[in-house]
């Protein structure tokens, strides 16, 4: 017990000195440039309203769902709101599971078998790292956004081959070549695994994904769509074949071994969607885009030039995007900072999340504070 103990202890003094400690916080700000609610749905009174208006629709639903989907957790309801979903994003199935990470861990670990191959970007999320690490599978990774080097790893892959991408950053920000990619997989008969998690809402008609908008969905093997983003509430959905939805009931063990989650879960997922069939909040979301953009290029800060909610300044180490982050938290604005080793040493940043309830005056704000750091 004291070996262990001492382990960890070392390990997080290692944190302390290296100013990477990570700690929770319950400070909240005056103005929200740090939340993945790019809509506003999280916030928002109308689907709280269409929540209850959704489960009044359910007679006597439990609490809580009483087991796994495979046993007593199932309910018409969640099926539906599944079949509802799949034709939003113009699939043919789709499966819900409990988080993103859940859907990426599940898809992933049941699919690549020994002497199959998963190509995947460098900058992938845990998730679907996590994912990949527990097959047996060769994995090989391509230098981010680089189609040159996506095939010179394709021509090293055997088996059933998986290439594994993010439609867009959640660090940077930036767009996955999705059509080049598309290409290279179909050159090398590769099956393309899509993580939508900051693209719905974003892009394309009423916010259906990136994908969708370059008219990709046919030429994609699988779509992870997260629900807590955009949708402001929490889960998420793997978008396929009926053949992959029948697979992954039989085969993922985050969804086969845990229980399912709640009908109100699954009520405020319908509800989220509901809102994003009613209004092209997408249009809203690209006009603040516009606008920050507009003004951060206009004050010559260096940035990572991107096309989505989510907009980046680097620093040089975690001290200095420490020091950034406190002086625009001492004007109310809620930017954190995000540090090595969640991202790679020197490349530590300021990551600024836009919203639809974002003012002109506010991101104005937010530009003259970062042109006096």
């Amino acid at each position: 017990m004291d070996k262990a103990e001492q382990f960890i202890k070392d390990r997080l003094k290692a944190r302390i000195e290296h100013g990477s400690l990570r700690k929770l916080s319950t400070k909240s700000l005056a103005v929200d440039f740090s939340s993945n609610d790019y809509l506003g749905f999280a916030r928002s009174s109308r689907l709280k309203n269409l929540i209850e208006d959704n489960l009044s629709q359910i007679p006597q639903y439990k609490n809580g769902s009483g087991g796994s989907r495979l046993l007593s957790g199932n309910h018409i309801f969640t099926e539906q709101t599944e079949s509802f979903i799949a034709k939003f994003h113009s699939a043919e199935s789709g499966l819900i599971f409990n988080s993103g990470y859940d859907a990426n861990l599940g898809l992933l670990s049941s699919l690549a078998q020994r002497g199959d191959t998963i190509v995947s970007d460098e900058f992938i999320h845990a998730s679907l790292i996590d994912g990949a690490r527990l097959t047996h599978a060769n994995r090989y990774t391509f230098k981010h956004n680089n189609v040159f080097d996506l095939e010179a790893k394709l021509s090293l892959a055997k088996g059933n081959i998986y290439v594994v991408v993010e439609s867009v950053y959640s660090m940077d920000g930036d767009l996955a070549p999705l059509k080049e990619i598309s290409d290279l997989c179909e050159k090398y008969h590769a099956a393309l695994i899509v993580d939508e998690a900051h693209a719905l809402g974003v892009f394309g008609d009423h916010g259906n994904g990136l994908v969708q908008h370059l008219k990709l969905e046919n030429n994609v093997f699988a779509r992870i769509v997260t629900f807590g983003k955009a949708l402001g509430v929490h889960g998420a959905i793997v978008l396929g074949s009926r053949t992959l939805r029948e697979y992954l009931l039989n085969f993922s063990r985050s969804f086969i071994y845990t229980t399912a989650a709640p009908l109100h879960n699954i009520a405020a997922i319908k509800s989220g969607y509901d809102m994003l069939t009613d209004i092209d909040y997408s249009i809203q979301i690209q006009n603040r885009i516009k606008y920050y953009s507009e003004m951060i290029n206009s004050s010559h800060i260096p940035v990572i030039a991107g096309k989505s909610a989510i907009q980046t300044i680097l620093y040089h180490n975690n001290s200095e995007a420490k020091h950034a982050a406190e002086l625009l938290q001492s004007r109310g604005l809620d930017v954190r900072a995000i540090l090595s080793p969640t991202v790679p040493e020197g490349k530590e940043r300021i990551r600024i999340c836009l919203h639809t309830f974002n003012d002109d005056e506010e991101i104005t704000t937010l530009v003259d504070t970062l042109s006096s750091i």
